[in-house]
């Protein structure tokens, strides 16, 4: 039997087509103006059964929005001597936008690799670990032994815009999870590959509407200034930070934050004071607050605006997550501090996060799950890259996992 050493050494080349062939599909969300995962995910469902997956199922949520009428999720499976309890790596197969593109020095559709590291959207985030998760699974198919534990490798779809016809879909429509399982999420991490997440955050995501009175520059009087009242609005929520401002060294930033973030076109001229105005918040909030004491917060500093102002607001959450800590004793926070001790030769530390993952899902439901892998943190920036060497050595932690 070959050595996991020379297994992932001889298989580099092969990763790495893998990473350009995924990154050569876009697989960004309605809302990102994409069309969703399919033929994303038709591509690596072919791959895999040509390198010898023999059991892959797909999974699919409707949505109109897209042109295959459904947002795919893969589940590829490797049948263990035990399976009370399985073993999941859990990726996410969607995408970010590029942003603006004259940010990139390269294509960001098409795989550059340059001293050791791979460049596009998506290399890292989340292809790295889909692709350290598929490379440890290889190594028990190509050397044909049968794993203690079931493993089982989920490809999910819509990680990035909240999981609606992803992981939450497949958690209130399918019984593959079991509340033993362990889990383990390669979506975070640092460059060492030393710390494992066990909490994320509270999030809010707000988009707030404010609505006035349209009228001419030089006659303020006559009108409602939406674009005041949401500028004075937009301030009042990024100071509940002093109010909700506990600290928790878990986490970095220690404390919760109320960022104003996206703001939507109003007027055409300069001088049109405007009657309508949009804008979004990114709301992180530690886990010793409750998102209804938060959002009781927001409301009422609506309504202070709307009488301040005379305007009337109206606000949605496109997002919003809350979720339990994995305990650091959990089974799986164990195990994987214990392989990363081994094969990484390096002290695990336990952390939190303000990033959103597909963690956040499953702990709700009171199953255990961690976030770990080896990057750099390129998630949607310009000029994202991996580092092969990070995916060879995250799958050797795997296999050591998977034992």
């Amino acid at each position: 039997m070959v050595s996991v050493e020379k297994f992932m050494e001889d298989n580099r080349q092969e990763i790495i087509a893998l990473e350009k062939m995924l990154t050569s599909i876009p697989a960004i969300a309605p809302e990102g103006g994409g069309d969703g995962e399919a033929q994303k995910a038709a591509a690596l469902e072919n791959w895999l059964k040509k390198v010898g997956f023999n059991d892959v199922q797909r999974y699919e949520a409707p949505d109109s929005r897209v042109s295959a009428g459904v947002r795919p999720s893969l589940v590829a499976t490797i049948p263990g001597e035990d399976d009370s309890q399985r073993v999941w790596v859990i990726a996410h197969l969607d995408v970010v936008p590029v942003g603006d593109l004259s940010l990139w020095n390269t294509n960001p559709w098409e795989v550059v690799e340059k001293d050791g590291k791979l460049f596009g959207r998506g290399v890292e985030d989340n292809q790295q670990g889909l692709c350290s998760g598929v490379l440890a699974a290889l190594y028990y198919i190509k050397n044909n032994i049968k794993p203690s534990h079931t493993i089982k490798l989920l490809f999910a779809a819509d990680e990035e815009n909240g999981s609606e016809y992803g992981m939450i879909w497949l958690i209130h429509n399918t019984d593959l999870f079991r509340k033993n399982d362990l889990i383990l999420i390669p979506d975070g991490g640092d460059s060492l590959g030393q710390t494992i997440e066990i909490a994320e955050k509270n999030l809010i995501w707000l988009k707030v509407h404010v609505m006035g009175k349209q009228t001419h520059g030089s006659r303020p009087d006559s009108g409602a200034n939406a674009c005041l009242a949401a500028c004075d609005l937009s301030v009042r929520l990024h100071n509940l930070e002093k109010i909700f401002n506990k600290t928790d060294d878990l986490f970095e930033p220690n404390y919760s934050t109320f960022q104003p973030t996206k703001r939507e076109k109003n007027v055409d001229s300069i001088n049109i004071i405007p009657g309508e105005d949009t804008f979004c918040m990114d709301c992180r909030i530690l886990p010793c607050y409750k998102l209804n004491e938060v959002l009781e917060q927001i409301d009422k500093l609506c309504r202070e605006v709307e009488k301040e102002y005379g305007v009337k607001i109206e606000y949605s959450t496109p997002q919003k997550s809350e979720s339990p800590a994995t305990e650091v004793s959990a089974p799986v926070a164990q195990k994987l501090a214990a392989a990363i001790k081994k094969v990484h030769n390096i002290e695990p530390r336990f952390v939190g996060i303000g990033g959103g993952t597909v963690g956040a899902e499953l702990r709700r439901e009171g199953i255990d799950a961690v976030v770990w892998s080896s990057l750099d943190d390129q998630a949607h920036q310009p000029n994202e890259y991996c580092i092969v060497d990070n995916i060879i050595r995250d799958a050797k932690t795997l296999v050591e996992l998977f034992k």
